[in-house]
């Protein structure tokens, strides 16, 4: 485990993202998001299922919301969402305080994998989905310190894996003295100056 992760603390960043979600009204459910197969509602509720796939993830108790694949269906909104995302944002964020979240094996989306690399993929959802979810409802967006480096450095090391077009789409060429965020965006296979079409 490296020191950034071992200290990092997602629980600023998990609060950014319940603050964007509390902007989000009825009207921009149906809106256009950077993520071209989802509108905002599909959007949030991919953010519920993978936050209660990585909180379950980082506690290891895995079961039904850490085996199924986000893949599998198109997400949606329960009625409930606006209490349950940010309550499961904190209990994401609590889950991953314990040193033992980085440690051993665990798994997320019906894939294996070590406890750090979950954590670095949770990180990662929280930083680039939160960008998606600002663009998408035009609001501003100023991720985590901390998590948008961890981020960016996750997906910098990505860039030459083999099996990095089953995650993330073609990278999308940024200046190199572009802020972070935009670098971070733009090797998620997202376009930095992605807007709603007005």
């Amino acid at each position: 485990m490296t020191d950034t992760t071992a200290t990092l603390d997602l629980g600023p960043q998990t609060a950014v993202l319940a603050r964007l979600a509390e902007g989000v009204t009825d009207e921009h459910l149906a809106a256009p998001t950077p993520c071209p197969e989802y509108a905002v509602r599909h959007l949030v509720g991919h953010l519920v299922g993978l936050t209660v796939a990585f909180r379950d993830a980082g506690r290891k108790d895995l079961g039904v919301t850490t085996d199924t694949s986000p893949g599998s269906a198109l997400p949606d909104l329960g009625p409930g969402w606006r209490e349950e995302l940010p309550k499961v944002l904190a209990e994401l964020a609590e889950a991953w305080r314990d040193p033992a979240a980085w440690t051993g094996m665990t798994r997320a989306g019906g894939v294996d994998l070590p406890g750090e690399i979950a954590g670095l993929v949770a990180t990662d959802e929280l930083v680039i989905h939160g960008w998606d979810l600002a663009r998408a409802t035009g609001q501003a967006y100023t991720p985590d310190p901390a998590a948008l480096q961890v981020c960016h450095d996750f997906l910098a090391a990505s860039v030459d894996d083999p099996g990095r077009g089953e995650i993330f789409g073609p990278v999308v060429p940024v200046r190199p003295d572009a802020p972070l965020l935009d670098r971070a965006v733009g090797l998620s296979g997202r376009d930095p100056g992605w807007a709603p079409r007005s």
